[in-house]
């Protein structure tokens, strides 16, 4: 590819932006605007058009709280339905061969997030590893998780899994273009965090998107998040209730309701039943028998996943973040009893054994974390091993901040060495306690694997691959080491334990308490929720450490280059 900014796509003209080392195109369309009649459908074809289209600059988010469009402490992203978009970063360097792609999904509990955020850039990645970044918006909340399809008629249908689709649509749109931007459409790893590590699973375990990735990296999955048929319908009537809807009326209503109505409706219905039945997440695919044939999880146990290499793991402390802001997930003993309510009564009374020190608040939030994602993910781990090259890890490093916050290694701070944020201003503030010796060298030993596995399917060399009989995993810590089968005692006790369904209370033979119910809605315009997701820890520490930095930087393209570390190698020539 030749070093120009002006790129023709299949869809029309793009002009993007040069830095000093990287390109951007920002904010390309891959699909037509789901607004109007194309609300609650499948995306569409992008309307082409004559011209050059601006790719300076993004555009809007996806519909959501507004704390998730925070670029800045007083920079809003816009927000629209109109936001089907994914963003291009290329080296501004020619190179004479295709360039590996990494196609990154975003995490945000399907509920909010934004590719724009400066933290995903994506500039450091491209410009040190001479590889594409690929960033993708898809629709949040209502707009890509609601089921609303049992509504649809002949005239106006509706779909499911609209995230979903939209993912697979971004996907088919780098297949078709990113040879233009200098990549190889034949060698793409998708990766992501949270609920984007969970898209990438569900890419997995869905077949339209086979042949459309070559590689996985999913970063904390909250792995058997995933709704049956007869659960979506449940979810849905309860949002319609929340807006005040009748079923009958729904199709015309829905298509006619504001949209921040309904981001509401869908938070205050989410809020509910996440405390009614603690475990269970209601913003998740479903298995419709059509797109998703069967929930992801599902599909990793009966080994019906593509066979594409995987990296796979969790954090150490991942309840931490969640203990500290919020009571909706089972972080704490009374809510982590009524979780596991539903997998028999002797796996509670053997948490105590397993957890030295439970019921304390340390062990608790220990379990509760292990419970949400460690759990899943070793069932993951296990199903595809059977079939297919899977590396696991467990991240451990915390910056000396984190520590002193009593977060530790805790939920998304892998993110920060995934892109480099020690490179950044605000990452020398993150590190200014202390450890930033020990963060460049986890950043050097993430990005080393996570690129070679990139070029190549595999990691480096020092990370084996795991196995039901070896079951290796990379502890990222500095420094690393690999441990065969940690935490065994604690994987044991989880195996087989599934999350609770969205049924009647008696079919776990408890009561939701009215108190509960009315403290997981206090206003009833779904503002816990928006609370607890604005404590993600990229925008708390953001806030937190360095608010005067960051308003401070520039709107560049560009990151610090990395600086040397005369403790370490060069992470291009050694582990």
């Amino acid at each position: 590819m030749s070093a120009i900014e002006q790129i023709t796509t299949t869809d029309g003209v793009v002009r993007g932006r040069r830095g000093r080392r990287v390109m951007h195109w920002r904010s390309l369309p891959y699909a037509a605007p789901p607004v109007g009649d194309l609300r609650f459908r499948s995306p569409q074809p992008v309307q082409p058009w004559t011209g050059v289209r601006d790719a300076t600059y993004f555009r809007a988010a996806g519909i959501q709280p507004s704390f998730g469009v925070r670029l800045g402490p007083r920079k809003l992203q816009e927000m629209s339905e109109d936001s089907l978009t994914l963003n291009v970063v290329a080296p501004a360097t020619a190179s004479v061969r295709p360039r590996p792609v990494l196609v990154f999904i975003h995490g945000g509990g399907y509920l909010f997030g934004t590719s724009a955020l400066r933290l995903y850039s994506g500039v450091q990645l491209a410009a040190d590893g001479d590889v594409i970044v690929v960033s993708i918006n898809y629709r949040l909340g209502a707009f890509g998780y609601a089921d609303f399809s049992e509504f649809s008629t002949p005239e106006s249908p509706y779909d499911s899994n609209l995230g979903l689709r939209d993912q697979i649509a971004a996907l088919r749109w780098v297949r078709a273009n990113i040879a233009e931007f200098g990549g190889d459409p034949d060698n793409v790893t998708i990766f992501g965090e949270s609920a984007g590590a969970h898209a990438v699973l569900s890419l997995l375990a869905t077949p339209a998107a086979e042949g459309l990735f070559h590689r996985g990296i999913a970063q904390s999955p909250p792995a058997d998040w995933g709704l049956t048929i007869a659960e979506s319908r449940e979810f849905a009537r309860r949002i319609l209730d929340r807006l005040g809807i009748e079923p009958e009326n729904a199709n015309r209503a829905l298509r006619e309701a504001d949209p921040h109505d309904i981001r509401r409706a869908f938070n205050r219905a989410s809020n509910a039943v996440m405390a009614e039945f603690p475990g269970f997440f209601p913003a998740a695919p479903v298995a419709d028998g059509e797109l998703l044939p069967r929930t992801p999880i599902d599909a990793f146990a009966e080994g019906r996943t593509h066979r594409v290499p995987l990296i796979i793991g969790t954090c150490r402390n991942e309840g931490a973040l969640f203990n500290r802001f919020t009571d909706m997930l089972p972080t704490r003993p009374e809510r982590l009893k009524r979780a596991l309510s539903v997998a028999g009564p002797d796996i509670y009374p053997r948490v105590f054994s397993t957890y030295p020190g439970f019921p304390a608040e340390r062990a608790a939030i220990r379990a509760g974390g292990d419970y949400f994602f460690w759990r899943p993910s070793v069932a993951v781990m296990e199903g595809h091993s059977r079939h297919s090259p899977t590396y696991a890890y467990r991240y451990d490093f915390a910056p000396r901040l984190l520590q002193l916050y009593k977060l530790g290694a805790t939920h998304a701070t892998d993110l920060l060495p995934t892109f480099g944020a020690v490179y950044e201003p605000w990452g020398r503030a993150l590190t200014a306690g202390g450890s930033r010796r020990g963060l460049l060298s986890v950043t050097r030993r993430i990005q080393n694997n996570w690129l070679h596995f990139a070029r190549t399917g595999e990691p480096l060399p020092s990370w084996p691959r795991y196995t039901e009989q070896e079951r290796n995993t990379l502890i990222i810590d500095a420094p690393a080491r690999v441990d065969i089968d940690p935490d065994s005692a604690q994987r044991k006790l989880w195996a087989g334990v599934r999350a609770p369904m969205l049924v009647p209370a008696e079919a776990w033979g408890g009561e939701f308490p009215a108190a509960e119910a009315a403290e997981a809605d206090p206003v009833g315009d779904g503002s816990l929720l928006d609370a607890v997701a604005a404590e993600h820890p990229v925008a708390a520490l953001a806030a937190d450490t360095a608010v005067k930095v960051v308003d401070e930087l520039s709107d560049s393209d560009d990151d610090p280059a990395p600086e040397p570390d005369t403790d370490a190698s060069d992470p291009k020539r050694a582990d």
